[in-house]
């Protein structure tokens, strides 16, 4: 039986409660938002005690289920002012999936602003707060280190850790989750939930599940089964069995520059002339050259392993990857083509707490200011660090790309519900434009991502620089993110998952087989939707409209280089993504 670990940071009181009966088929994001839709007023202050912090693993999470060990953490967005699912990979997932853990909920605030806390939970389910002000401040790789000093020798632990962005209450701070050797580098980045996490004076989580066994199964046969025909499937497909894992996320930036869509020195072109320079086959020369790792996984039971670490020209572990998204933001968005400066510019802000691809397009409108030169990788570390020091821009890089943006007084700043663009350009893929304007967590190409057909022409084939078919697209993959999301699943899945039919099979076999209750393809679509309705809803009474499911004007405007094309989705077009809502919410008493 799973059960909720609640945590009242006002008064540091634990306590366990069974999982209520209407949540029994949600994990991962659908229980965040699940939980975040019942228990926050939508109009309170993200950093008040009325916001929630939730993390939850996902259904499938501490099996043995492929690729099954996703983190969902979730509450209101100080950056987005809406609702917010962040995912990240590492070991935490499947060590609260094993510990029957369906969700921690902190709520409350301290008294004290200046207390710092670290919740403990031992792999006999016992839990307990201690206090760490000596932390204080303390980066996330430092706060790492001095949790594995305190913990026993031989034990199997992970961490969930706030940098000192998070505690400064920056909108763009993340939450660091700790990978398979314990380093912090897998991050639940997207819209400051770090920050939420810092008002509740929370700095440390550690999740030990020493000698636990895997969750037992309703049909322990059939879920093997299940398990091996899913395994199968991710090996066999050319993008998750090859791809991924010989070059990492980072395949994709010459694919993206090729197709034009790369966006570059802040969204003014869609090609990069230092993409060779910075792609995932140069990263793999270097990184082999210098004995470096090219291939793990981000945790325990990953069949893809697209993970990998970078080391510098000593062979020194530096940071994860860098991923695709970081070597982007950084990279073509900054002008950059030299992989050492992203990489110290991502180990900083892993270190600092700071979710990279909101602070790669940061830069890029700094950059766009003229504050400093694009391409200057020098000065863009300076600028980075200047969030907690001296010199320009100082606290408000902190805030994210729009305050950047109007503090310097630039025309184009690439945002949505105030979050920032990730890496791919919404007029050459335009698919990917319908998700960034619509999806309920802010500009977020994971959401929906429809580069599988408008570039990977996985799952069909839809051209990226017209229209047609984008809003369909953009509807079903946010629909069947958000499902994946829920039980615990990588995105990655998803290509295999659309090409091969047994692929898919398998997962509604899994879920069933693991549950005991009954699932189907129908039963997962509904899972996807319900979530979104939750998500939708708190939205609408948080104060957005369809005002909010646009992207800048600049992306209709102002034509894209090589292809010299505007966003042509239609505002009523975007505005008939989420008909399916009214429906489903009737279904679910929430009309």
């Amino acid at each position: 039986m799973r059960y909720i670990l609640r945590v009242n940071m006002s008064d540091l009181a634990i306590t366990k409660e069974d999982l209520p009966a209407k949540w029994e088929r949600y994990g991962g994001r659908a229980l965040t938002s699940a939980v975040v839709f019942e228990e926050v007023p939508p109009t309170s202050d993200p950093l008040g005690a009325e916001n929630v912090l939730v993390i939850a693993p996902g259904l499938l999470s501490g099996t043995n289920t492929p690729n099954g060990g996703r983190l969902s953490i979730g509450a209101k967005s100080p950056l987005t002012g809406g609702i917010k699912e962040s995912n990240a990979g590492g070991q935490a997932a499947n060590g609260l999936g094993r510990l029957g853990i369906a969700a921690i909920i902190f709520s409350g605030k301290p008294a004290d602003e200046s207390a710092r806390y670290m919740l403990t939970i031992e792999a006999d389910g016992a839990a307990s707060m201690s206090r760490v002000d000596e932390w204080a401040g303390e980066g996330n790789y430092e706060t790492a280190d001095a949790i594995k000093a305190l913990r026993p020798e031989g034990d199997r632990c992970s961490t969930i850790t706030n940098g000192p962005a998070g505690e400064a209450g920056f909108k763009a701070a993340g939450i660091a989750v700790s990978d398979m050797k314990g380093y912090p580098n897998r991050f639940a980045g997207r819209g400051g939930l770090g920050a939420v996490m810092g008002s509740k004076g929370l700095k440390a989580i550690v999740i030990s599940d020493k000698d636990l066994s895997t969750p037992e199964h309703a049909d322990k046969e059939a879920f093997s089964a299940a398990i091996k025909t899913f395994s199968a499937a991710l090996k066999e497909h050319p993008v998750s069995g090859q791809g991924l894992p010989t070059y990492g996320t980072n395949v994709l930036t010459n694919i993206l520059s090729e197709a034009g869509g790369l966006p570059t020195r802040n969204f003014s072109n869609g090609s990069f002339e230092g993409a060779e320079a910075t792609s995932g086959e140069r990263q793999r020369e270097i990184t082999l050259e210098r004995g470096g790792n090219v291939q793990h996984g981000c945790h325990t039971g990953c069949v893809i392993q697209c993970s990998r670490y970078w080391v510098d020209k000593d062979g020194k572990y530096k940071t994860k990857g860098p991923e695709y998204e970081t070597v982007w933001s950084f990279g073509a968005n900054c002008g950059i083509n030299d992989l050492d400066a992203i990489a110290e510019l991502d180990r900083t802000c892993g270190d600092f707490g700071l979710d990279t691809i909101e602070m790669g397009a940061t830069m890029g409108v700094y950059m766009d200011s003229g504050e400093i030169a694009f391409g200057d990788g020098a000065a863009a570390l300076a600028a980075l660090k200047s969030v907690f020091g001296e010199g320009k821009p100082g606290r408000v890089m902190g805030d994210g790309t729009e305050a950047t943006g109007k503090a310097f007084n630039v025309e184009h700043i690439p945002v949505v519900k105030h979050q920032a663009l990730p890496a791919y350009d919404p007029r050459s893929v335009q698919g990917m434009g319908v998700t960034y304007a619509t999806t309920t967590m802010g500009a977020d190409h994971t959401a929906g991502y429809t580069v599988t057909a408008n570039i990977l022409k996985v799952g069909g084939d839809i051209d990226p620089l017209k229209p047609e078919g984008q809003v369909e697209l953009s509807r079903n993959l946010q629909i069947a993110t958000a499902m994946l999301d829920a039980l615990g699943l990588c995105i990655f899945v998803a290509f295999p998952v659309l090409d091969i039919p047994e692929a898919f099979t398998a997962i509604h076999e899994m879920a069933q087989a693991h549950t005991g209750d009954t699932w189907d393809v129908d039963a997962l679509m509904q899972l996807g939707k319900e979530t979104l309705v939750y998500e939708r809803l708190f939205n609408e009474r948080a104060g957005m409209g369809p005002e909010d499911d646009r992207l800048p004007a600049f992306f209709k405007n102002v034509e894209l280089p090589p292809h010299n094309v505007t966003f042509q989705v239609s505002d009523a077009d975007l505005d008939t993504v989420f008909d399916f809502v009214p429906e489903v919410a009737a279904g679910m008493g929430l009309a």
